[in-house]
């Protein structure tokens, strides 16, 4: 009997043993989100090994799609007020369009310098009290903080919360860093994919919405984005788990959360800091798009503003495309390095186009080679994540936004002073196109750097958690 009762105990625990082990090789390496509900069997038990990692997956799923509405609610809140902010700083100024042409810059520097202080202070604060908590704290502030604006009596009290807003708005760091805790690193890519997709809906839907509410009335949209907000921190209270456990955590201190300490986490590896570079050139040369897309358009085209609306919509539908329904199948194909130089080189070629066009249609035809330079950021961000480990995430990511920060401060004053440049008296100079031409540039000088960085064979552990 004591024979018999050793042998039934061996079995259950070695069962119970390999039926873990089959669960969480399950969920971490055999079975996309979803896939699970294929599966023909039930293997019961103790564990019931089907329907634990249903429901596992199915938790990552909604994470994973709250992640993706966060992106994109965020986006599409800022998108929103694009086409009534102007208008409202003016009207706050007596209708001096010179006076609110300087505030609104005024207002643009300062939300980009919020992004760079607060963006490794909030992904580092992440490492430290988890994902979760800081995601749907800032999601909160935001929604407060376009109330705030949507009520503002004063230009100053609009101030301020524009600067709520580049504070609260630095969230995104954290979502990248919720996407490397709970994929694998070779599905990395395709989620980060979809995160650069949510930005292309968050681009192409909410100036458009914003242009129809301010018809209405100016602070409208102010109050929808706030409504926005607030009901997605809402639906994340119910179906967002934390995804960094509390032994995976690191302590908080000021020396890595600020930005000069969160960028030494990027020397850490060579091929961190070489990839960080390259994706500090990248960002530099995007902004040539934000800077003079408008000026130049209408410049050297005379397009109208229906045409540049229609046309930045083409641009944010194709970056849908590329990022969420092509992100995945090439990486899988050709792996995250040739993705990487893909995405620069369409990148260097798009920009080389839009700057030689001589005619609108010419420009137009650039933009599907233009669309797959969204190859880079899901490459470059899935390889980034690998030289780090679980509680570096967030500081990763904080790096990485403050690198954007930066370029958006660089970005406006360069390309904007080479497009007067090249179109301003001295006649044999006249290149209208210059900017772009830079940025191809640009991404020429970052297409070699990251062949030569990533053809290293590293010697440093990377972290495949």
């Amino acid at each position: 009997m004591q024979s018999g009762q050793i042998a039934h105990d061996f079995a259950s625990d070695k069962c119970r043993a390999n039926c873990q082990f089959a669960h969480d090789f399950a969920i971490d390496k055999l079975w996309e989100p979803g896939q699970i509900d294929n599966l023909p069997y039930n293997f019961g038990g103790p564990l019931n090994l089907v329907a634990e990692t249903k429901s596992a997956a199915k938790t990552r799923d909604a994470a994973l799609i709250f992640i993706f509405f966060t992106v994109v609610v965020d986006v599409l809140a800022l998108g929103i007020i694009i086409p009534v902010l102007p208008k409202l700083v003016e009207g706050f100024l007596g209708g001096d369009t010179a006076r609110a042409a300087e505030f609104y810059g005024l207002f643009g520097t300062v939300w980009a310098l919020m992004q760079f202080f607060f963006s490794p202070v909030l992904g580092s604060l992440s490492d430290r009290f988890g994902r979760r908590r800081v995601i749907l704290l800032s999601c909160l502030g935001l929604g407060l903080d376009y109330i705030l604006m949507a009520l503002a009596p004063t230009l100053w009290w609009l101030f301020a919360g524009r600067v709520i807003s580049g504070i609260t708005a630095a969230s995104y760091a954290t979502a990248g860093a919720y996407i490397a805790d709970v994929t694998p690193p070779e599905k990395r890519a395709a989620s980060f994919g979809m995160i650069g997709a949510a930005w292309g809906v968050g681009f192409v839907m909410g100036p458009a919405l914003g242009g129809v509410l301010g018809v209405v009335n100016p602070r409208l949209p102010f109050w929808v984005a706030a409504g926005l907000t607030l009901l997605n921190a809402l639906y994340g209270l119910f179906v967002l788990p934390e995804s960094l456990a509390p032994e995976r955590r690191k302590t908080f201190a000021w020396r890595r959360a600020n930005p000069v300490g969160s960028l030494i986490l990027l020397r850490s590896h060579p091929e961190l800091l070489g990839l960080s570079s390259v994706n500090f050139i990248y960002w530099l040369a995007h902004q040539v798009l934000p800077s003079v897309f408008v000026l130049y358009t209408s410049f050297r085209y005379g397009w109208n503003e229906r045409t540049m609306g229609l046309s930045l919509a083409v641009i944010g539908v194709l970056n849908i495309i590329v990022q969420a329904g092509l992100v995945k199948p090439i990486v899988a194909r050709f792996g995250e390095r040739l993705s990487l130089f893909v995405g620069l080189f369409c990148g260097a070629v798009g920009f080389a186009i839009y700057g030689l066009a001589p005619a609108g249609i010419v420009f137009l035809s650039a933009m599907p080679v233009f669309a797959f330079m969204g190859l880079f950021g899901p490459a470059a961000q899935c390889l980034m994540t690998r030289h780090v480990g679980p509680s570096d995430q967030g500081q990763l990511q904080g790096a990485n936004s403050s690198l954007m920060g930066i370029t958006g401060l660089i970005g406006p004053g360069l390309f904007t002073l080479t497009f007067a440049s090249f179109i301003g008296g001295r006649r044999e100079w006249w290149a209208p196109g210059a900017p772009f031409l830079l940025a191809a540039l640009l991404m020429i000088i970052a297409l070699v750097l990251a062949w030569r960085i990533t053809s290293r064979v590293s010697e440093v552990k990377q972290y495949e958690h």
